[in-house]
């Protein structure tokens, strides 16, 4: 009856316009039978509707929601048999239909990617034969509804069932082919989506997933002036991190082409970029495609930062562009899931384009105007938090050091609001294994200390502390009487030429990192300094640290120090130039300078002859060395005697040996030397000086006819006005508390012992 009645009885009613019969005939094939609790019943139903819809012809798009809905409740029943045949008279409908059903392609969209995941293979094939007519139908029409189509997209691309999956990417695929249909403008809306599908564990979907985001990545690149890039920013932010090699790879040359087609669009979003670049870049090379894309994007990225960024008011900008999400939003945990595939190129391009670094960064027509604010706050704080991860690589540490030094240069002014914060753990890094992230380190101190934006007002520290600078001219310090005692609440020195606010608080802070650290200072102490004579001026530095060490408490640490630091200037090729200045003290400046370490240095006996060496102070450096018959001679004293005899036959003191063939003339040379030969024990540094003396010639063989003019060093010295008096008898009282805190030290020693005998 339904093959053949129904057929005649629907082509009558169309041929009297008789609707409403028709519409009776639908509702009782639908009602009474497709409907019915009998299965027998429910089959003919769906062969009737679609009897009637061949019948109805091109008429039939009039009655297509009463023709579609039944069958579509059918897509739900428990007989896989009744689903083939739903899915065979939706087919014969929607042929006959064609464009007349896409109104309804939400509703079919949703019942074929539900018979997508359908166990029975027979439902599946008629699936996927239905799947294909109305992908064909799309493909003609340019009267697809993509608005309207788009939250159902969204909804079902967040499917676990790998069918599912692949019928949605599929029908992406499709629409992406279009030319009529622009899902690029909707791509926001499902790249999360995509992202997680391309995480599944079938390598086919994988692939087809790879597909889809290629083809959008190309029209990205074709059109980047319609690109919604800060609505994605966050989306690749949060992939960028993922578990999975392929989504971590591909989200990471999307952003790297994002940061280089968008430009400062994406500044906004640079705290959350950073989180997710910095910790792939000390990856192995087992991941070496991610680490060399993430290295792009972290370079990119570094030069959308202009000084222009320093000069906005903040508060006055108008942010056109989203606020930036933070990582815990509605976007779903991409899913981490293991493949066996071959190593990971970049997808869509094959290589990487190493040259994009040095190609000029473009910035879209449609946000020239769009003001962008630079987001220092987060950035900073990103990058506090990655310094004090002690997991985190060496290649990460030092792109951490590296971004904070160019924000310095590009953005003083605002960095310096966080310089408070910044500055303790920046010291603790000096501590770090790596001496390439220590030099990068003492890099950014560096600027911290020389940058002009370190004086303003209402930048320096939060401490309290006086911090503004000294006057230019370099000082003699004052006595040791007048200066207070210890190194707690010093901030600044009226006597130390800072560089910024921050110079001398940065000597102050190394100093006492060298005195809790000494292991710091015996590996590393010199190589810090050094560095720091590199970056900064070495005169201030050695003049300050001086200063500093003159109110030390712990004596036995600046006896340490002030070695340590004596050793550097006299050997460092670094300290060439102020070794010269000193050398001849031959202006205010170095004669004041020789005074200000002079006083340090009398914590360490013999590094005080040193420097009167270095400065061709023979008298007073005899003088010195008279007074030694009054101190304790411990084992260490005698060593450090050793060490500078070695040191008087290095280059250095080239000056100082040629000196000894003028007898007449340097006496108290001589008399210094033997004075160091008396105090040494038989050893090989005895025979050493004592050969050199021997080689000192008679001075009656020396006389020439101008011998008795008056010796330039005498005449260098009295010109100096240097009071070597008061320097002779600080010295004796620095060693009198020196020797007091070992008979203290001593006492306590004894004390202990003691305690343990009982």
């Amino acid at each position: 009856v339904l093959s053949s009645s129904l057929p005649r009885l629907v082509r009558e009613f169309v041929a009297q316009n008789n609707t409403s019969q028709i519409k009776h005939v639908i509702q009782i094939l639908s009602q009474e039978f497709a409907l019915s609790q009998h299965p027998h019943s429910r089959k003919g139903g769906l062969i009737g509707l679609a009897a009637c819809s061949i019948a109805l012809g091109k008429d039939s798009g009039l009655y297509l929601k009463e023709l579609i809905e039944p069958v579509l409740t059918c897509f739900n029943d428990a007989d896989s048999r009744l689903r083939y045949y739903a899915c065979e008279a939706l087919y014969n409908i929607v042929k006959v239909a064609r464009g007349s059903v896409l109104p309804h392609f939400n509703v079919l969209f949703d019942g074929l990617s539900k018979l997508a995941a359908d166990p029975d293979p027979n439902v599946k094939s008629g699936s996927e034969l239905l799947d294909r007519l109305l992908k064909d139908i799309v493909t003609e029409s340019n009267q697809f509804d993509l608005v309207g189509f788009i939250p159902l997209l969204r909804e079902r691309i967040y499917s676990n069932n790998q069918y599912a999956r692949q019928f949605i990417i599929s029908w992406i695929l499709v629409l992406e082919s279009v030319p009529d249909i622009n899902l690029l403008d909707y791509l926001p809306e499902i790249l999360d989506g995509l992202f997680q599908i391309l995480g599944d564990n079938s390598k086919e979907i994988r692939k087809m997933c790879e597909v889809a985001l290629g083809e959008f990545l190309k029209e990205i690149k074709k059109n980047p002036s319609s690109v919604k890039f800060a609505e994605m920013a966050n989306i690749l932010v949060i992939h960028c991190q993922a578990a999975d090699d392929l989504i971590q790879l591909t989200a990471m040359c999307w952003m790297r082409e994002f940061i280089q087609l968008a430009g400062r669009v994406m500044l906004p979003y640079s705290s959350g970029i950073l989180t997710a670049v910095l910790p792939c870049l000390s990856y192995d090379d087992r991941k070496k495609n991610i680490k060399e894309v993430a290295n792009v994007c972290n370079q990119s990225l570094m030069k959308l930062v202009i000084p222009e960024d320093d000069e906005m008011d903040e508060a006055k900008q108008s942010m056109t562009l989203p606020a930036e999400p933070t990582s815990e939003e509605s976007l779903s945990k991409p899913e981490a899931a293991s493949s066996g595939e071959s190593p990971l190129t970049c997808p869509p391009c094959e290589e990487l384009d190493i040259t994009a670094l040095n190609r000029p960064l473009s910035f879209l027509c449609s946000s020239e105007r769009i003001q962008v604010t630079l987001n220092l706050d987060g950035i900073v704080q990103v990058l506090d938090c990655h310094l004090h991860d002690m997991s985190i690589g060496m290649m990460t540490r030092i792109a951490v050091l590296k971004w904070l030094y160019h924000l310095y240069i590009k953005t003083p002014r605002k960095m310096f609001r966080h310089t408070d914060s910044l500055f303790p753990i920046l010291l603790r890094t000096l501590s770090d294994e790596s001496d390439e992230v220590i030099l990068k380190d003492l890099e950014v101190l560096a600027e911290i200390a020389s940058s002009p934006a370190g004086q303003t007002e209402g930048h320096g520290p939060s401490d309290g502390s006086d911090m503004r600078p000294g006057p230019v001219e370099l000082h003699v310090p004052a006595r040791a009487g007048q200066l207070s005692s210890g190194m707690k609440g010093l901030e600044c020195s009226p006597s130390t030429p800072t560089m910024n606010s921050y110079f001398y608080k940065f000597m102050i802070n190394l100093l006492k990192r060298f005195s809790s650290e000494r292991k710091l200072l015996e590996t590393r102490g010199a190589f810090i300094i050094r560095q720091l004579c590199l970056l900064l001026n070495a005169e201030n530095i050695f003049h300050s640290m001086a200063d500093i060490l003159l109110r030390e408490e712990d004596l036995k640490f600046a006896s340490t120090m002030v070695h340590t630091l004596n050793t550097i200037l006299l050997t460092s090729s670094e300290l060439f130039q102020l070794r010269n200045q000193l050398k001849d003290l031959k202006t205010p400046e170095s004669r004041n300078l020789f005074c200000c370490l002079y006083r340090s240095w009398c914590h360490n006996p013999v590094t005080t002859v040193s420097l009167c060496f270095l400065t061709q102070n023979y008298k007073h450096a005899y003088d010195l060395i008279q007074k030694f018959g009054d101190l304790e001679v411990t084992v260490d004293f005698l060593t450090e005697v050793d060490k500078l005899v070695q040191l008087i036959e290095c280059p250095i003191f080239t000056y100082l040996r040629l000196q000894l063939l003028d007898v007449k003339n340097n006496p108290y040379l001589i008399k210094a030397l033997y004075g160091l030969l008396m105090l040494l024990p038989q050893s090989s540094a005895f025979q050493l000086l004592s050969h050199r003396l021997q080689c000192v010639p008679n001075p009656e063989l020396m006389q020439t006819a101008d011998s008795t003019k008056p010796s330039a060093s005498f005449k260098r010295a009295s010109a100096s006005n240097i009071d070597y008096t008061e320097l002779l008898q600080h010295f004796e009282k620095v060693q009198n508390k020196h020797l007091e805190a070992r008979h203290q030290r001593a006492g306590r020693a004894e004390q202990l012992d003691r305690r343990v005998v009982l």
